[in-house]
């Protein structure tokens, strides 16, 4: 849902500021169970595979995309696996008792050693859909269904303000909603109604974690160790652990390098302490207990509003990518979710399966 905010317009000086919101805040028609925008591409990816497949997605999250993954596969029965950092396990509840047909590994590393498990666990994903029990990988940012999903944000921000907006502000750890949003602006421009001048991105990532930022500053399509330096404790220091992907579709054909050259785009950072100021700020004068990626998300454009890089005759879509949790624990409940086991990175794909088959 886009709408705007008068206070926080006020307090930013930015009369035309729009937020495009996906969480829990019934009274502004916002319904997002699980509280995150990740909804948005959980259940049209799972509807993008066969129900009579006989295979089980498998998704690699730091937090927000497995619970999404997890609500819409306990809604329609479709089988799931998460594998998350051990750390992320306490992120993943639903509102909707799940089966069998939704199991959680954790590992002992970050996200990026979560991708690598899910990755030895599905093989090799171009095998025909013959065999029962087999596992697929949910295919990240290539998988069209998930960008077209988290694109529509900015179908949302388009049809609300009736022209695309000027500059258009999230958080990222992979930068697919970054994607998602060219992609979908293309397409409206294409359309000819909503005007012919792209929004520019204005994506946002966590210090001390900042890889696709560092290296867009040096405007090289490869992220390098200089990049990402000590990566481990970094990742372990942000505010959102969902913003530290360490092999994110950065400098690939299409990727977040092309889609920040063709807008005009810009990557930026913000601390800790900025971020936890920002989410204390946004819940004062919305509401709205946000996300903690979104709160970097809106730091960002704080930052954006003191440096001079937007005012107040710009047009701004801000993606609020999740929030409302207080309120969803207190409308819907939550039901915890465990792992069914914790395993090394080294793991090997028949010893995955073998606990995956007990």
């Amino acid at each position: 849902m886009t709408f705007q905010n008068k206070a926080l317009s006020k307090h930013l000086g930015l009369p035309r500021l729009w937020l495009t919101f996906t969480g829990w805040a019934p009274e502004r028609g916002c319904y997002a169970k699980t509280g995150s925008f990740k909804e948005l591409e959980a259940y049209p990816t799972l509807s993008n595979i066969s129900a009579d497949c006989g295979k089980s997605m498998v998704i690699a999250s730091a937090g927000n995309t497995g619970r999404a993954f997890a609500q819409a596969a306990a809604e329609t029965g479709r089988s799931v696996v998460l594998i998350v950092p051990e750390k992320s396990v306490s992120s993943l509840w639903t509102v909707t008792e799940s089966k069998e047909n939704v199991k959680i590994i954790t590992v002992s590393g970050d996200y990026f050693d979560a991708i690598q498990v899910s990755e030895k666990l599905c093989g090799n994903p171009n095998q025909s859909c013959a065999k029962k029990d087999e596992y697929i990988p949910e295919g990240g940012a290539k998988n069209i269904a998930r960008r077209d999903g988290m694109g529509t944000v900015m179908l949302s921000a388009a049809e609300t303000l009736g022209r695309l907006p000027d500059y258009y502000f999230q958080a990222v750890g992979s930068g697919t909603g970054g994607i998602a949003a060219w992609e979908a602006s293309e397409r409206l421009i294409q359309d000819g109604r909503f005007g012919s001048t792209l929004p520019k991105l204005h994506l946002i990532q966590n210090r001390p974690f900042t890889p696709m930022s560092s290296a867009w500053k040096r405007r090289s399509r490869q992220i390098c160790e200089e990049d990402m330096p000590d990566a481990l404790n970094a990742v372990a220091s942000v505010y959102s652990p969902v913003l530290t992907n360490r092999s994110p579709p950065y400098g690939v054909a299409g990727g977040v390098f092309d889609a920040l050259t063709a807008c005009g785009g810009n990557i930026d950072s913000v601390d800790n302490c900025v971020a936890d100021d920002a989410f204390k700020l946004f819940e004062e004068m919305t509401g709205i207990d946000t996300d903690p990626a979104a709160a970097v998300a809106f730091a960002g454009l704080i930052q954006a509003v003191e440096e001079k890089v937007v005012g107040a005759n710009d047009t701004i879509v801000l993606n609020v990518t999740g929030g409302g949790y207080k309120r969803i624990e207190e409308d819907l409940g939550n039901i915890p979710m465990s792992s069914i086991a914790s395993v090394s990175p080294e793991i090997s794909a028949d010893e995955l399966k073998e606990i995956l088959s007990n």
